[in-house]
């Protein structure tokens, strides 16, 4: 039996910018999805998990789509054969404490897992980056989301207690400790999809954007091309200037965490979070609400939506010690005000930052 686990992630700033080649700044979260896998002969694989569903099974070779999550696990099979990869069938048992549409990608996570699961079992010659980049393929190839690398190269790289910085063009990947900060995640209740059409929308805006202003990505222009940008056609200026302004506000934020300035750091998440309100349009009223009671929690530096948005959660840095308790105070009075039930999945007692 070969028991493989990978974590999911919540990113703390640098948002839409991984499909564009551009900075982003994840860190593993504790919650995990865990795959055991029992090799058996021929080329049957059967899949069972209490939290994605009941029991499926398919032929290697004959991956197709469905719509459901095992297009996840063929995924993973059928890029390791279009890789040149020969596999053997097996009982793959899943199970995962990863909240599915909270934005901490789950999906990366169960392909991070599953990968593993099969490197191992086959003893095949893949890195981490290399097995990161294969679990996007699975997902954008098999499962129809048009993802960028991040959620995976966290998955695959990251350690708690560390943000990756990570250059999505050159793959250049850099270890941070996080600052002494308490870390915090709260659900909203409201689940996202990143197969779903909104997320195509946007990143085909920035890939029309980027025509436009005649560069292979939105990575190619920078603040000081803000004037052309705002001769673009609405939304994609808009779109566009979010991009530029996100990855710029990256590298301030890897600065403001070198320097212990927690500070600076917050007002970056506030600064991200109207971006993407605003310029990326990937909010909602009831994640605005969220965002605006921690903000307004005199414990909390700074917080914004993580993820993809159209949902999902929010990620917030608190005071050192006094993250539990300003989470519990945002997600009573966010319940209150909304009616939607959120959970508190990270406050900082697990461990992260620097003691």
């Amino acid at each position: 039996m070969i028991i493989t686990s990978a974590p999911g992630r919540v990113n703390l700033i640098g948002e839409h910018t991984d499909y564009n080649e551009g900075f982003v700044l994840p860190t593993p979260i504790p919650q995990r999805t865990r795959v055991e896998l029992r090799p058996i002969p021929g080329d049957r694989v059967v899949v069972s998990s209490q939290e994605l569903g009941a029991a499926a099974a398919y032929r290697l070779g004959e991956e197709l789509r469905g719509g459901g999550w095992l297009d996840y696990v063929m995924g993973c099979t059928a890029v390791l054969r279009q890789a040149g990869y020969q596999l053997q069938g097996g009982e793959l048992r899943i199970s995962s404490d990863v909240p599915i549409g909270a934005g901490l990608a789950s999906s990366a996570a169960l392909e991070v897992a599953v990968l593993r699961a099969f490197r191992q079992a086959h003893a095949l010659p893949i890195d981490d980056t290399q097995l990161a980049l294969l679990g996007q393929r699975a997902e954008v190839e098999l499962v129809g989301a048009p993802v960028g690398a991040m959620d995976q190269l966290a998955a695959s790289l990251g350690s708690l207690g560390a943000a990756l910085f990570i250059d999505l063009r050159s793959l250049e990947i850099r270890s941070i400790p996080l600052p002494a900060a308490d870390l915090v995640v709260i659900a909203s209740g409201l689940r996202h999809d990143h197969a779903a059409g909104d997320y195509r929308v946007r990143r085909a805006e920035c890939a029309e954007a980027a025509r436009l202003l005649g560069v292979a990505t939105l990575r190619d222009v920078g603040t000081a091309d803000l004037p052309r940008i705002a001769r673009l056609p609405s939304p994609l200026d808009r779109r566009a200037r979010h991009v530029v302004s996100e990855n710029a506000r990256v590298l301030a934020a890897v600065r403001a965490i070198e320097h212990g300035d927690l500070g600076e750091l917050g007002a970056l998440l506030r600064e991200a979070h109207a971006s993407l309100r605003d310029d990326f349009e990937v909010s909602l009223p009831a994640l605005d609400q969220l965002v605006a009671l921690a903000n307004a929690d005199p414990a909390i530096y700074g917080a914004r939506l993580t993820g993809g948005g159209f949902g999902g959660s929010i990620v917030a840095l608190a005071t050192r010690g006094e993250g539990a308790a300003a989470a519990a105070r945002v997600a009573t009075s966010y319940q209150a005000q909304t009616g939607q039930i959120p959970q508190v999945l990270l406050d900082g007692g697990a461990g992260c930052g620097r003691s």
